[in-house]
């Protein structure tokens, strides 16, 4: 597990002086990942770290010659159009890459006059999935979603048995995986008409969100052998937002027996920022279980994951309608949670997954599952804050939401804060519902 060491200081300060303003998500002490150009260019895209409202271009910091040693190599596979080489490297080169850049950035640095001219603008910026998702599995780590859903189908036996013994997970698609900013059609699917004696083709009328995060793997296993849940975070590069959008019409239907279909695989939106395991080491709490619940079986089990296992990060979902976008209102917010609610955590995640033998790769991605929290403004999607639509979302405007609708716009956002530490985020991860396609 990543120990507190000098590039989490939370008295450093950056000779960008916009990574110093109070409450920007990405100070010194974050430093977090993308793969980027510039907006409306044919340039390559490449990697690039956040640094206040800039981002220091990693093929330009690798031609300046500025950085040296381990970190030289972490940053000429950083700079390449996808994340996945530098994933591969492994915890000693991603943490080496990170030393050396807090290090270039802080205020008096040497290196100030060269990295200088390697910033772009946030604001001038537009960005690719970060890597080359080679699989994409979607965990269900929060007992509270599992509960909320289970209670509207199982009044009396909301939680499955086997929910408190194993991390349950499927494999998604991977690519309709699409970064923050994109749109897409409401998708198309069997539905079963209430009364109906048959199932009838077309569009979701029950469009919802899952608020997650995603969870990016570095360096890989060999196929037959598993990840020992004391080694589990070696393996992690880093975290990101997550909206894995579910047409819940659809999903009623098709679920049975095999889960989720074409329910689940149209679209799923990141963030463009991975935000390291490094970055968020200030911000670890002790996994626990209620007392009279199972506890982890002991490949899932370790002191290091009982002492500081997860993470409290905190994390809001905002619908904006087209009306209020109209108007000029920004987004409504309807949910907030942390993900130290979730019954599971990031290295008991990866240490299932390969117990059988299942090799990872630089790149793949898990979705953690919707995460809400035990009350109900922490209900993280619209099925369980709504109670399948039966209580719809009031909106300051005066409109309802059940379920979205065509134009609706989603932002999740995601940071971490506490007295003693700067405060780290992950951005924003936007996406918008159009129309279903016609012909």
């Amino acid at each position: 597990m990543i120990e507190l060491n000098e590039t989490h200081d939370p008295g450093l300060r950056s000779w960008v002086a916009s990574a110093n303003v109070a409450g920007t998500d990405f100070p010194i002490q974050n430093l977090p990942f993308a793969v980027f150009r510039r907006q409306g260019s044919k340039e390559a895209f490449r990697g690039g770290v956040a640094i206040g409202d800039q981002i220091l271009d990693l093929a330009a910091v690798s031609a300046s010659g500025a950085l040296g040693g381990e970190a030289a190599a972490a940053l000429q596979a950083g700079a390449l159009p996808a994340l996945n080489s530098l994933m591969a490297l492994g915890a000693g080169a991603w943490s080496a890459l990170r030393l050396s850049l807090s290090r270039a950035l802080r205020e008096g640095a040497a290196a100030q006059a060269a990295l200088q001219a390697c910033l772009v603008p946030q604001a001038g910026a537009e960005y690719d999935v970060p890597a080359r998702i080679g699989d994409y599995t979607d965990f269900y780590t929060s007992v509270y979603h599992a509960t909320n859903i289970g209670k509207q189908f199982r009044p009396d036996n909301p939680l499955l048995p086997n929910y408190k013994w194993v991390p349950i997970g499927y494999h998604g698609r991977a690519s309709s995986i699409g970064v923050s900013g994109r749109a897409f059609r409401r998708p198309l699917g069997q539905l079963m008409p209430p009364g109906a004696t048959q199932p009838v083709l077309g569009p979701s009328k029950r469009l919802d969100i899952e608020l997650e995060l995603g969870v990016f793997i570095g360096n890989g296993n060999n196929l037959g052998d598993p990840i020992a849940i004391t080694e589990a975070e070696d393996h992690v590069f880093g975290i990101c937002l997550l909206n894995d959008w579910s047409a819940r019409d659809i999903q009623g239907w098709e679920y049975q027996p095999l889960g989720p279909f074409l329910a689940k695989n149209f679209a799923t939106t990141i963030s463009p920022w991975i935000v390291t395991l490094e970055a968020l080491a200030p911000f670890r709490v002790p996994f626990t279980r209620p007392a009279d619940d199972p506890q982890p079986l002991p490949y899932l089990d370790s002191d290091r994951n009982r002492r500081a296992g997860s993470i409290d990060i905190q994390l809001s979902a905002g619908l904006q309608t087209p009306a209020m976008r109209d108007a000029g209102q920004s987004d409504f917010s309807f949910c907030r949670t942390s993900y130290r609610h979730a019954y599971w955590t990031v290295a008991q995640m990866v240490a299932h997954h390969t117990v059988n033998g299942c090799n990872l790769q630089p790149g793949d991605l898990f979705g953690s599952g919707t995460l809400s929290g035990p009350t109900e403004d922490q209900a993280a999607a619209l099925v369980e804050l709504t109670v399948g639509g039966k209580k719809p979302l009031q909106l300051p405007n005066g409109e309802t939401r059940g379920f979205l609708e065509d134009g609706d716009a989603v932002v999740l956002r995601g940071w971490c804060e506490k007295p003693d530490a700067a405060r780290i985020g992950f951005g924003e991860c936007w996406g918008t519902v159009l129309p279903a396609r016609t012909g």
